[in-house]
């Protein structure tokens, strides 16, 4: 694929051994001629020997693309998954010789204009329009009548001028295509970037089943090869050391550190300051729903209204259902009592809080099993602490059950003719 005019080349080959696809390659080379810089994936065929020698005999700069990473040579992937559609629909009628039809595809795909420089390839190669099927056909419908000779001076000069003027088109066209592109792609996009002895979580580039865990680790940042590039290593495993896109990679959090507790050792309540971690909390109703600043007055006041004539279902407070029960099945493990952990004075108050609200709301109430869990306390960004119960030791013996995953397709065709669709928590 040339970048400048969007200009495809296609080979069909029996196989793509290093020789075969140098092959293939010179002989587009010789029609065109060899090109400066060469962009490829990082296969090994890419990579061989062979290769190499034909790049640095021809003077050509040979440049890898990340792997795992599709957007660094998105133009042709983009073009292969055309030409795959393209060749899939010709073969459900000619499975045995697409291959002698392939360069009629590409006759199609070089007909039309590029979205982004806004002109087919073949006018930015040759300075006009293509000779087609459907062009001999307009001709004929508008009574075309063919203009009358120029000598070759005239031609070659309208020539360049016309492929001039339609370079610098293409080119700001390509801009503002660009432009808002990328405009889309950072308004999801965040800067982050990782250390040599971080560890990390790649990508499967394949998974062989779609409920497959996508990501897979932890692994370990070996070295940073540039500003997006990484080499990660596995340490638990024989595998070689292989670079990856920061695209590919996420921070790895061990699960021990999301769950903690807080010990009165040495006597340092700096972490609980007594009055910041801890507000008194509002006997909730209609009044305490937090709605969108992005709504406008009369949205605000329609749903004010609905919360008010529900106002036992939107209430700020936490309730209590009777409509579902659940059952913790232990099989014949025997009861499991965890000591309390010690905690400071300040979040001592603070859980004896949390457990006066909860029996007031009814959603707790005194019990007398032999079962016991600890409680852990987690602070949250806007002060207040998150009531927490340590249930790993319950869960070890706890016989996991089986519930179905509701059908995608059923649920979409029930929200299809929704005008609002809302979520409870």
């Amino acid at each position: 694929m040339d970048f400048a005019t969007r200009w495809p080349e296609a080979v069909a080959l029996s196989n793509t051994r290093a020789k075969s696809v140098c092959q293939a390659l010179a002989d587009i080379f010789a029609r065109v001629g060899w090109p400066s810089n060469i962009l490829t994936d990082a296969e090994t065929n890419f990579l061989a020997g062979t290769m190499e020698s034909l790049w640095e005999a021809h003077g050509v700069n040979h440049l890898v693309a990340t792997p795992y990473h599709h957007q660094t040579n998105g133009l042709v992937e983009n073009f292969n998954g055309t030409l795959g559609a393209m060749i899939c629909k010709f073969v459900n009628e000619h499975s045995n010789d697409w291959d002698l039809v392939l360069q009629q595809l590409l006759f199609a795909y070089r007909a039309v204009p590029h979205p982004s420089v806004g002109f087919s390839p073949f006018e930015l190669v040759y300075g006009c329009e293509v000779k087609g099927p459907l062009q001999l056909v307009k001709q004929q419908w508008e009574g075309f009548t063919p203009s009358p000779g120029t000598n070759i001076l005239d031609f070659v000069t309208n020539l360049q001028n016309t492929l001039r003027t339609s370079l610098a088109l293409a080119k700001e066209n390509l801009q503002d295509a660009q432009k808002e592109q990328v405009a889309w792609y950072d308004k999801h996009a965040r800067e982050h970037s990782f250390k040599v002895g971080n560890q990390v979580m790649v990508l499967k580039a394949l998974q062989a089943h779609k409920i497959e865990v996508s990501w897979e680790g932890p692994f370990t940042v070996q070295e940073c090869l540039g500003a997006v590039n990484y080499l990660i290593a596995f340490p638990t495993s024989n595998r070689k050391p292989k670079v990856y896109h920061i695209n590919s990679l996420k921070p790895f959090y061990s699960g021990e550190l999301k769950v903690c507790h807080f010990t009165a050792q040495g006597g340092d309540d700096t972490e609980w300051p007594e009055g910041v971690y801890y507000e008194g909390k509002s006997a909730g109703g209609v009044e305490e729903v937090n709605l969108s600043m992005t709504l406008g007055c009369m949205q605000r006041q329609q749903i004010q209204e609905l919360c008010t004539s529900y106002t036992p279902t939107f209430s700020d407070t936490p309730g209590l259902t009777e409509r579902a029960y659940h059952s913790i099945d232990t099989g014949n493990a025997h009861p499991i009592e965890v000591q309390p952990y010690q905690v400071s004075p300040q979040a001592k108050t603070a859980v004896e809080w949390e457990i006066q609200d909860m029996l007031q709301m009814g959603v707790i109430h005194p019990s007398g099993s032999a079962w016991a869990s600890p409680v852990v306390l987690v602070p949250k960004p806007d002060g207040e602490i998150r009531f927490r119960v340590d249930y790993r030791k319950l869960n070890a013996v706890t016989h996991q059950g089986n519930y179905p995953m509701p059908c995608t397709g059923e649920l979409l065709e029930k929200l299809g003719r929704a005008q609002f669709i809302s979520t409870l928590s």
